[in-house]
C-alpha cells in the first residue's frame, strides 16, 4: 500500500518553483524503517531553546502505543530515491459506545511526525488521509484524535485542514510519586477482583457512558494491566458479595495500568537551580519519610507511570475511598521501581475529576478531542456530533494515553 505526492518547496525568487522528490507513503517494516523512525521521533521531541521538554522513550518499539489494539498500523512518510523517512503515523481501530449502548467502530489516530526540515509540504495532511482510508477500509465509522488544547499546529491541521471538529475536553491529573508511603485509613479494606468480575462491574457502571471499549475482557486480562481494586468501608467487609452483586452503600473502584513496561517519559532542559530544588526535596523525603513532605520523583532520569482507569465512586464515602484508593495506586508505584507518577484522565463533568490528588502544576485542564465522521453524506451516525451522553463519564482506554 503506498501514496506519491509532489512536495513543492518555497521558491528562491517569485518566479522560481521548485519540485522536489516524490514522498512515497507505506506501511511501517521493522527491518527497513525501525532505526530511521527512532531518529525522527528523536528529533521531534526537542522542545524549544532554553525550554525544558518532556522526551517519550519508546524502548526500542515504535509500534508499542498501539500494539495492544487487535487492529493498528503504522504509516511512513519516505522522501527521495534513497527513502529518508520524514514522518510517522499511527491509528487504530476499536469498538466502543458512544452513548446509551450504542455500540460504533472508531478510529484512534496518535503519534503523527514531521521532520522538521520537511514541514509545510502537505506531508502531515497526506499521512492523515492515507491513515483515514485504511481505518475505514476497517469498517471505522469516525476517527478521532487527541491534543493539548495549547498544540495550535496539531489543533489547525485537524480541525482546519483534516476536516476535525472539535468534540470533547478532556482533564489530565497527574500525582508524583513520593519516596514516603501515603497514609490509607485502617477503616478501609482494599478488595482485589478478578478480571472477569471487574469486566461485569464496569459493563454496569458504564454501557452508558462515551467511548467505553467492548473488547474491555483483553484490556482487563492484559498483562500491563495491574489489577483492579475496590475500596470499601470495613464494617461492611462481612455484608459485601461483588461475585453476587452484593455492595455496600459506598464504594470505590478503579484499574491500574502499566505504561512503564511499554515506554518512559524524561524531562530535559531545566535550569541546574530547578534540578538541584528536585533533587533536595527527593533526599529529605528519603531521609525524613514521616514528615511526608511532597518531594518531587526524579524525572530528569527515564521514568514511568501508572495510568488509572474505569474510576467510578458511590455512597456519601465514596469520595473518601476513591481517594484511599488512590493512596493505594501511589504506594503501589513507590514499591513498584521506576514509576515516578500516577496519571488519571477524565471527562470534565465526571464528579471523580474534584476527589483524584494531583499536583495543578503538572496537570493539563484541557486535552481536546476531536473527532470527523469518516463517511460524509451519511446521517446515521451525526447525532453523536449534536447530543451528549446519559452520562457525564467518558471511558479513556488506557491503551490510548
Amino acid at each position: 500500500m503506498s501514496l506519491k505526492i509532489a512536495a513543492e518547496v518555497y521558491p528562491k525568487s517569485p518566479s522560481e518553483t521548485v519540485m522536489e522528490p516524490l514522498i512515497v507513503v507505506n506501511e511501517y517494516d521493522e527491518d527497513r524503517h525501525k532505526v530511521a523512525v527512532e531518529k525522527l521521533e528523536r528529533l521531534c521531541e526537542v522542545g524549544q531553546s532554553g525550554k525544558p521538554s518532556l522526551v517519550t522513550d519508546l524502548m526500542g518499539d515504535p509500534i508499542c502505543r498501539i500494539r495492544h489494539f487487535q487492529l493498528h498500523v503504522m504509516l511512513v512518510a519516505e522522501y527521495g530515491e534513497g527513502g529518508e523517512v520524514v514522518g510517522v503515523i499511527r491509528g487504530c481501530v476499536k469498538t466502543v459506545t458512544r452513548g446509551n449502548s450504542v455500540y460504533v467502530k472508531l478510529a484512534y489516530i496518535l503519534g503523527l511526525r514531521v521532520s522538521p526540515r520537511h514541514r509545510r509540504f502537505g506531508i502531515g495532511t497526506k499521512l492523515v488521509e492515507h491513515l483515514e482510508e485504511w481505518c475505514k477500509q476497517k469498517g471505522a465509522k469516525y476517527a478521532y484524535m487527541a491534543t493539548d488544547c495549547t498544540n495550535e499546529p496539531s489543533v489547525n491541521l485537524f480541525t482546519k485542514k483534516c476536516g476535525y471538529s472539535k468534540f470533547r475536553t478532556l482533564t489530565i491529573l497527574v500525582q508524583p510519586v513520593h519516596a514516603h508511603y501515603k497514609p490509607i485509613s485502617s477503616n478501609v479494606a482494599v478488595l482485589r477482583l478478578p478480571p472477569r468480575l471487574a469486566g461485569s462491574m464496569y459493563d454496569q457502571l458504564f454501557a452508558n457512558s462515551e467511548f467505553y471499549p467492548k473488547d474491555k475482557d483483553s484490556i482487563l486480562c492484559n498483562k500491563l494491566n495491574l489489577g483492579t481494586f475496590m475500596a470499601i468501608p470495613k464494617k461492611y467487609l462481612s455484608k459485601c458479595d461483588p461475585k453476587r452483586g452484593i455492595l455496600p452503600p459506598s464504594y470505590a473502584i478503579l484499574s491500574v495500568w502499566n505504561t512503564k513496561d511499554v515506554f518512559k517519559l524524561q524531562v530535559k532542559g531545566v535550569s541546574p537551580l530547578a534540578h538541584a530544588c528536585c533533587v533536595g526535596t527527593r533526599l529529605l523525603d528519603e531521609w525524613m519519610p514521616w514528615l511526608r513532605l511532597p518531594s518531587f520523583p526524579d524525572v530528569f532520569r527515564p521514568f514511568g507511570v501508572y495510568f488509572l482507569y474505569g474510576l467510578h465512586m458511590e455512597g456519601k464515602c465514596g469520595a473518601q475511598l476513591m481517594k484511599c484508593l488512590c493512596a493505594f495506586v501511589h504506594n503501589m508505584g513507590r514499591d513498584g521501581g521506576g514509576c515516578g507518577a500516577i496519571v488519571a484522565e477524565l471527562g470534565q463533568r465526571d464528579p471523580v475529576r474534584d476527589v483524584v490528588p494531583h499536583w495543578r502544576k503538572f496537570s493539563w485542564a484541557e486535552d481536546m478531542w476531536c473527532i470527523k465522521n469518516l463517511h460524509k453524506g451519511s446521517s446515521q451516525h451525526s447525532d453523536w456530533f449534536t447530543s451528549r451522553s446519559s452520562l457525564p463519564v467518558i471511558f479513556v482506554d488506557p491503551r490510548d494515553f
